[in-house]
């Protein structure tokens, strides 16, 4: 799997244009899917890695809110236009906008800041759950399906993604309930950079938002007929940490309706310290069918 994680590090590495107007302007290339277009947490990753070449290397990332405007075609690269809106004695705020064919893809606003002291608390990991090495993974559960979706889920990721208590991509087991957890971990080791590991954790925060809310209605992704897109993502930094670590990230959905639905996640080292909480909210469409067949009376 180490050309999965080699495949995200260069689709990171952006091309400084040059150009300096009031924005500064990033290029960058589209990973390939199989379906054809650009997964969201790359164009978030990118986008982040962009407005993150503007600021000094001592203020990291601490927040973010992006929406997806528009799919991006994995057949053309992205540019990202940076505009500095504002830099304090402490904080420094980006617009990053994404681009293909001149059309937004993305828009996005971050924050970064200084490292500071200040209060400290944070809520505990959940307890009892197995650990990642006893549960299987992405390819032992998809890897012997002859199918473009199930082939790159299984061996053409960059993370290693391991479910609590079990993947929806066939089906849902056990009662349907809007939450889930998941283990993740980069195939293979990245640079030291802990900002490269903040725009990595973006990444990957992106793989399993939505399934929470597929689960509260026993809806596994290979439903005929469902259709789901992320409308928009917000993430916030709390501690750092690598990626290449085991990380478990818990999740829930409190709502869901108007064909949309929200999830919510945090995101914990192994041994309990959080790290980052996420956000997302999606188009959620299913048939009628596919809606009476998961309903609890069915």
């Amino acid at each position: 799997m180490s050309g999965s994680i080699d495949g995200l590090l260069s689709t990171l590495r952006l091309t400084d244009t040059g150009a300096r107007t009031d924005e500064d302007i990033f290029t960058g290339p589209s990973q390939w899917m199989p379906l054809g277009r650009v997964f969201g947490g790359q164009v978030l990753a990118q986008s982040v890695i962009a407005a993150t070449n503007t600021v000094p290397d001592d203020r990291p990332i601490h927040s973010m809110h992006g929406y997806f405007l528009r799919p991006g075609d994995v057949a053309h690269p992205i540019t990202f236009a940076v505009d500095r809106i504002h830099d304090g004695r402490s904080f420094s705020t980006r617009r990053t906008q994404a681009f293909q064919n001149s059309l937004p893809i993305l828009s996005l606003i971050a924050s970064f800041q200084t490292r500071d002291e200040g209060l400290e608390h944070r809520l505990e990991m959940p307890g009892d759950l197995p650990d990642p090495e006893t549960l299987p993974s992405t390819a032992d559960v998809l890897g012997h399906l002859d199918h473009d979706v199930a082939r790159y889920w299984s061996s053409e990721r960059a993370f290693d993604v391991r479910h609590v208590p079990s993947p929806i991509y066939l089906s849902v087991d056990g009662e349907p309930e809007p939450r889930q957890a998941v283990w993740m971990k980069a195939y293979g080791r990245l640079p030291d950079d802990l900002r490269l590991h903040r725009a990595a954790l973006a990444y990957a925060s992106d793989y399993s938002i939505l399934e929470p809310v597929l689960r509260g209605h026993g809806i596994a992704w290979a439903t005929p007929g469902l259709k789901v897109a992320s409308l928009d993502h917000a993430m916030w930094w709390h501690r750092d940490a690598r990626v290449d670590d085991w990380l478990l990230f818990t999740m829930d959905s409190p709502s869901a309706s108007g064909g949309r639905g929200l999830s919510m996640g945090r995101i914990f080292t192994r041994d309990g310290l959080l790290v980052a909480s996420v956000a997302q909210e999606g188009m959620v469409r299913v048939r009628a069918e596919a809606r009476r067949s998961s309903s609890p009376s069915s």
